[in-house]
């Protein structure tokens, strides 16, 4: 098969979505599940006690009902049951050893443990790097692409195990990784000159900046084909998109938060969904932890159990993230549903009783580029998601703009907000270049709370 092929898995993705596809998933969930029983302690009690035979399994339904979500605060109950031994705890949910695992990633974990990725090599050949590379595909990327990859090496999901999993498309990988910084960086495109930008869309926004100072060159003239942005919302805010778009002169793909990766359509359609045959997705009330029907439109907390995997098996497993699905064909005519992030559960704000999520903030925001910078930080005096009113967004203005020109762009900002989003914010402006860039995920919230 050829490169002008529509899908990297011509046997599954056009399935994908279908009742076709159920009756395989099903089938993909009693196995599964028949591993875990037979080798994995945690869910041999958990199967029993649901009184849950696999190869008796009617559906999902049933599925759902007697397998509990397994979250953030799961995980923290076992690890305290094993007494801080992580290892241990693996060993209970996996259905291999600790001693067959290959490679181990992390979330961050800047808020406490972070979240382990036990993988073999089949985990990142097989289901991860399987299902990046098809969303890859679909992006236009092919073995004679050039790939500058910038998430960070270090052992997150993101990171090494990522660019392994991307290497089935047989293209060059120029590992530079976050870690280098937008100096070296930028050196390796300008000497081997990559196709592709893999990595942050906050790395990918500071680099338009260093770009001229550094290479004495705009990022438009790198000579990159296409941007594929993960690891933070970005490629899927309107106003960012554009920025990028313009910037770089080249088309922005958004990937993450599941198994998705956007489509080429010039409107942003949100991720499709390309794993069917690999992960169960569903949505549930991000408070009861219902199920919520997988209709067009429908919002939840989206929930994954992988089909197939060794060390990278999650069962009914939540890391947070608040969806908005939609289940009707894409006007790109690819495959899959789609989904849209709305935000993070952890990052979502109250003020007088309206939700806000950060993404929706920056997407305002940078919609008022070039007059300001894009960088913000929503400051947060006491620990969320209550605020007190009026929420302090700490805006970087740009060189020039001052006096009745300012004044005049704050009314305008607190107008947006307050027809777009429902809240009234205080703006505070900082200096140009005074708020610190990232060359991993942006920075969002400056929690002075924590300095009290």
């Amino acid at each position: 098969m050829g490169n002008d092929r529509p899908y990297w898995n011509m046997e599954m993705e056009p399935l994908l979505n279908t009742p076709e596809m159920e009756k395989i998933q099903l089938q993909k969930l009693k196995k599964m599940l028949s591993r875990l029983k037979a080798n994995a302690p945690f869910y041999t009690r958990i199967l029993e006690n649901a009184k849950l035979d696999p190869d008796k399994l009617s559906g999902f339904d049933e599925f759902k009902d007697k397998i509990s979500l397994f979250n953030k605060q799961s995980l923290l109950a076992l690890v305290q049951e094993y007494k801080g031994d992580l290892l241990k705890v693996l060993d209970q949910i996996m259905p291999v050893s600790v001693d067959e695992l290959d490679y181990m990633a992390t979330t961050t974990g800047t808020t406490g443990t972070p979240t382990p990725y036990p993988l073999t090599n089949f985990d990142i050949n097989e289901l991860w790097g399987e299902a990046m590379v098809r969303g890859a595909w679909r992006a236009g990327l092919r073995s004679n692409d050039r790939m500058l990859f910038c998430f960070a090496l270090s052992m997150v999901i993101a990171g090494v195990t990522l660019m392994i999993g991307l290497q089935k498309l047989g293209c060059m990988t120029i590992p530079v990784g976050a870690e280098a910084k937008s100096e070296r960086i930028l050196l390796m495109q300008k000497l081997f000159r990559g196709t592709f930008y893999v990595g942050t869309p906050s790395l990918a926004e500071y680099l338009i900046e260093q770009s001229p100072r550094i290479l004495k060159q705009e990022v438009g003239e790198l000579g990159f084909k296409a941007l594929v942005l993960g690891g933070e919302p970005g490629a899927g805010i309107p106003a960012v998109k554009q920025k990028l778009e313009s910037a770089y002169g080249c088309r922005i793909f958004d990937a993450g938060a599941g198994f998705g990766f956007s489509c080429d359509h010039e409107q942003y359609q949100g991720m499709h969904w390309v794993a069917d045959d690999l992960v169960y997705y569903e949505l549930v009330d991000p408070e009861t932890k219902a199920p919520i029907a997988m209709e067009d439109g429908a919002k939840g907390e989206a929930v994954f159990t992988m089909l197939v995997g060794d060390g990278f098996v999650w069962m009914r497993q939540s890391m947070g993230d608040i969806h908005q699905v939609f289940t009707e064909p894409c006007p790109c005519g690819r495959t899959g549903f789609r989904y849209k992030v709305i935000g993070r559960a952890d990052d979502m704000l109250k003020v007088k009783g309206v939700m806000v999520y950060p993404s929706h903030i920056k997407g305002v925001i940078n919609e008022f580029v070039p007059r300001v910078s894009g960088e913000l930080r929503i400051v947060l005096d006491e620990k969320p998601p209550r605020v007190v009113p009026p929420l302090k967004i700490r805006v970087e203005h740009a060189a020039g703009v001052a006096g009745a020109e300012l004044e005049a762009l704050e009314k305008e900002i607190m107008a947006t907000m307050s027809s777009r989003l429902k809240i009234t914010p205080k703006i505070l402006w900082a200096e140009p270049g005074s708020l610190e860039r990232s060359h991993y995920k942006g920075q969002v919230f400056e929690k002075t709370y924590e300095k009290k």
